[in-house]
């Protein structure tokens, strides 16, 4: 029986709340400084309001396959926009740092349930043919969204108050659950597996360490010889060992690890890995060095990163279509050689590079990432039974997480390793320009190492092959 859903009114919905989610990700990143200065906090402690976030989601995501197959696709929409607007109203009226972080940990409850709602939905209601232009116009939130988020974030903070970060995001969401509760549908069987506690806990401790981990050692102050630091990726990690042994062991698995049996699934897992890695360390070392390398302003280097941003978000429904129409193969492999030689010039960056050269680099970056990223995670689920979609949507939204923390956590002890190193054999280490061009010395190295990723995941475009998929009983109006 083909059963017909109002697909767009659907996705709309899911856009809508799913931007305004990824966009307050970022906007309040650019206010850090601002608030510290406000709530009179340290750098640390600031600093959780990112880690707190992040690890929310580390969290919540390896689970989120449970929750799709325990509630129904409206009962999750629902809670998640809930956690979403509780904790946008309580950041617009936080009047001390514990209220903030508390509307932080809700809107990042209320991500780590629609992301993985939001890829579940599509690959149901979307016949495969049609997924590709479907998935980009995913990519289009999910990469514009955190770009708009600094600029937009930079110019309400000049003009207004970092509160209206919060007041700016929040209509947007009522109207997007407005949509939702109207057209959205209940999309998947309501299954009520079992849930095994000792799972739960397992990914928990182990996702949470390893994300915890590594976001404290990209605080920059804290470092890898921490105790902190050292002591949580191992209980991770052990967690982690422990929750793949019982996952592998269970009838009914919390994250059903089937998955890695499918071979495009991971080819198109660890390439959209590595194009997470690449995007996470330049979103990080790139305004930091414009900032102190280049002495700009946190504006113009966000308005800097905005067109190869904004240009990867608007090109990902296109890239979608030709993907529909051609496969993943002659998307991927080009975008692979643009990425690995956008990030060689990269490494070429001096204090006395033009803005200009900067602007082009980047653009040509994002395009490249923008033809990796969607066609190797459509191919990738397209080629999973639909049983197993929760499962494979949920270990690739949770791993791009854990990706994100690792990635941030090393481009930044990468720069402060190259920057040390270099005021360590300067005969002015104090002097600006000389830590203008230990910030750049940093970069080129942050930039090496990517690129060394990059042809990594050049080798591995080779292996990617287009998924035929068997006509599903699923069927979308035009």
């Amino acid at each position: 029986m083909k059963k017909q859903y109002n697909t767009k009114a659907i996705l709309a919905s899911l856009l809508i709340v799913g931007f305004v989610g990824m966009f307050s990700e970022t906007a309040l990143n650019i206010a850090i400084v601002n608030l510290m200065d406000v709530f009179q906090i340290s750098a640390a402690t600031a600093q959780w309001l990112t880690t707190g976030f992040l690890l929310t989601l580390g969290i919540l995501m390896p689970i989120s396959g449970l929750l799709l197959q325990m509630f129904t696709t409206r009962q999750m929409f629902v809670g998640a926009l809930i956690s979403l607007i509780t904790g946008t109203l309580i950041g617009a009226l936080a009047v001390n740092f514990e209220m903030l972080m508390v509307a932080r940990v809700l809107q990042a409850a209320g991500m780590a349930l629609l992301l993985p709602l939001m890829f579940n939905t599509i690959l149901v209601i979307y016949p495969p043919e049609k997924r590709g232009a479907a998935m980009g116009f995913v990519g289009l939130v999910i990469m514009f969204a955190p770009a708009t988020g600094p600029t937009i974030g930079g110019l309400l903070i000049e003009y207004l108050t970092w509160h209206y970060i919060f007041w700016f995001s929040l209509p947007f969401l009522i109207i997007g659950l407005l949509i939702g509760l109207k057209y959205l549908e209940n999309v998947t069987e309501v299954t009520k597996p079992r849930i095994d506690l000792f799972s739960v806990l397992l990914s928990t401790i182990g996702f949470g360490g390893v994300v915890f981990g590594f976001s404290k050692a990209g605080e920059g102050e804290v470092g890898w010889g921490s105790m902190v630091v050292i002591t949580s990726i191992i209980i991770g990690l052990i967690a982690l060992l422990f929750f793949v042994l019982r996952q592998n062991s269970m009838k009914e698995p919390l994250l059903n690890l089937r998955v890695f049996k499918f071979p495009m699934y991971v080819v198109g897992l660890l390439l959209v890995m590595m194009s997470m890695l690449i995007i996470m360390s330049s979103m990080i070392i790139l305004p930091m060095f414009l900032q102190t390398g280049a002495g700009l302003s946190v504006f113009i280097a966000g308005l800097m990163l905005l067109p190869g941003s904004a240009l990867n978000g608007l090109l990902s429904p296109f890239i979608g279509r030709l993907f529909d129409k051609f496969g993943p193969k002659w998307l991927v492999i080009p975008g692979l050689i643009l990425v690995t030689t956008m990030l060689w010039f990269f490494t070429t960056l001096t204090t006395a590079s033009s803005v200009a050269f900067i602007v082009a680099l980047h653009v040509g970056l994002m395009v490249g990432i923008a033809m990796i990223w969607m066609p190797s995670q459509t191919n990738g689920l397209n080629q999973l039974p639909p049983e197993l979609y929760p499962h494979g949507t949920a270990v690739m939204n949770t791993l791009q997480q854990v990706i994100g923390a690792v990635g941030t956590a090393v481009a930044v002890s990468i720069l402060t390793g190259g920057m040390d190193s270099y005021l360590h054999s300067s005969s002015a280490p104090t002097q600006p320009a000389e830590i203008a061009n230990a910030m750049a010395s940093g970069l080129q190295n942050v930039f090496l190492f990517t690129v060394g990723i990059a042809a990594i995941g050049l080798v591995m475009g080779f292996f990617i092959r287009r998924v035929v998929v068997q006509r599903e009983v699923i069927n979308s109006p035009h």
